[in-house]
């Protein structure tokens, strides 16, 4: 194994098809990561009802770990281009099993339960960041030369949607069903954490740590300077709506339709969380090829979903129902699912090797701040209806769409 722990760019090069299938060792440990970022979402309910939170501060507990997460993402990322994914990653597990320690006596504690979140966010960006990219490494040659080429950004991309999804989807049946809603959904995630730890220690490292950069080396641009214009007009206006996406669905919609749920607000609330997350899992496995056939504009039909659905959501929050607010969350999850790999392959197109984490790290930065929309739009809401907040917030996504479009048209082939 020891022929496997070398670097894509720098030291030795691994013999080549060493590790075919340690990407799926790590996957693991990225799943429940992502799980804890995310088994929060079900639980906004139970915490408004049993802890007596109001629906602001409930989100609010909802989008506090993001001051964990950013920090996570852009500290990590370099961190591991620098010294290697393995310790990196390993510190993200510990905090991630910590936060789950930190929130199950939380109920009554607000205090505790913002700080677990924000651990739990720090887990979720070493996720992104560090695990995504040594997933990717894991999924391309020298380590696996039998995966295509756009392996190394559906693997990750799918891992992660399937841990927030799934992992949202056991949390909401345990707290509706289970004894001790508030804690056992979170000593059912650390124990799993500590499976997921251990298989992972045997993954190969893929980044050896190399000498001090050179001056040059140090002086090279994060992102090239022919490369600029596209992230500015594609990633930019991109990224926030990944999130945003999803956090509409699964936080906005079931807020909406509250009324009509009686004391299966949780039910619900897991039920949007599965159906977005699941239909965006679906989606990605499609994305790749459609990338491919429209020249690197996968990214402007995200849009175009994303467009579609927040308007939609607007009139599902009219409505008032709730079989037309799971239709919504399928759409949004489509749209997530198409934002979220377009967003990566860009990411991959524009960056340097040894800046693949880094780069990552902050592009999933731009892609949680749509994640504190639902607190936005909760804040607003004794004076601004749902329904007119996300009329706005259409109009917004389809500028976005605009900015994306006329950034593809002049030339829309993914090597620029």
């Amino acid at each position: 194994m020891s022929t496997a722990t070398g670097s894509l760019s720098t030291g030795t090069v691994p013999t080549v098809g060493t590790a075919p299938r340690a990407w799926l060792r790590l996957a693991p440990s990225v799943f429940m990561l992502a799980w804890g970022g995310n088994h929060f979402t079900p639980l906004i309910a139970m915490y408004e009802g049993l802890g007596g939170y109001s629906a602001w501060q409930a989100n609010l507990l909802l989008s506090t770990y993001v001051a964990g997460l950013v920090p996570g993402l852009l500290v990590a990322g370099p961190l591991s281009d620098r010294f290697g994914r393995r310790w990196v990653w390993l510190a993200g597990m510990i905090c991630g099993l910590i936060a789950s320690v930190m929130l199950a006596p939380g109920l009554h504690h607000y205090l505790l339960l913002c700080a677990g979140r924000v651990l739990a966010g720090v887990g979720v960006g070493v996720a992104m960041s560090v695990g995504t990219s040594w997933m990717k490494e894991l999924s391309s040659a020298p380590f696996d030369t039998k995966a295509s080429s756009t392996a190394g950004a559906r693997r990750p991309s799918l891992t992660l949607t399937l841990g927030f999804g799934l992992g949202a989807g056991v949390t909401g049946l345990l707290a509706q069903w289970a004894p001790l809603p508030d804690v056992l959904p979170y000593l059912v995630h650390a124990t799993l954490s500590v499976v997921a730890l251990v298989l992972g220690l045997s993954v190969p490292e893929t980044h050896r740590p190399g000498p001090i950069p050179s001056p040059e080396v140090e002086r090279r641009r994060l992102i090239p300077l022919h490369h600029r214009s596209r992230f500015r007009g594609i990633v930019v206006p991109l990224a926030p709506w990944v999130f945003g996406a999803a956090g509409v669905a699964y936080a906005v919609l079931p807020a909406a339709v509250a009324d009509r749920l009686g004391s299966y607000t949780t039910l619900y609330a897991t039920l949007l969380t599965v159906l977005a997350l699941g239909s965006g899992a679906v989606v990605q496995s499609f994305v790749p090829a459609i990338d491919a056939r429209v020249r690197g504009g996968a990214s402007w039909l995200g849009l175009a979903l994303m467009t579609l659905g927040m308007g939609a959501a607007a009139l599902a929050s009219l409505t008032d129902s709730p079989f037309a607010a799971a239709a919504v969350a399928v759409l949004l999850g489509c749209a997530y699912g198409v934002c979220m790999v377009a967003g990566l392959l860009e990411i991959q197109r524009i960056s340097h090797p040894d800046d693949l984490a880094t780069l990552t790290g902050v592009y999933y930065s731009l892609a949680y701040a749509g994640f504190l929309l639902p607190t936005v739009l909760a804040i607003l809401l004794p004076s601004i209806p749902y329904f007119e907040s996300l009329a706005v917030v259409t109009g917004i996504s389809a500028l976005c769409l605009v900015i994306v479009i006329r950034t593809l048209r002049p030339r829309r082939h993914p090597a620029d």
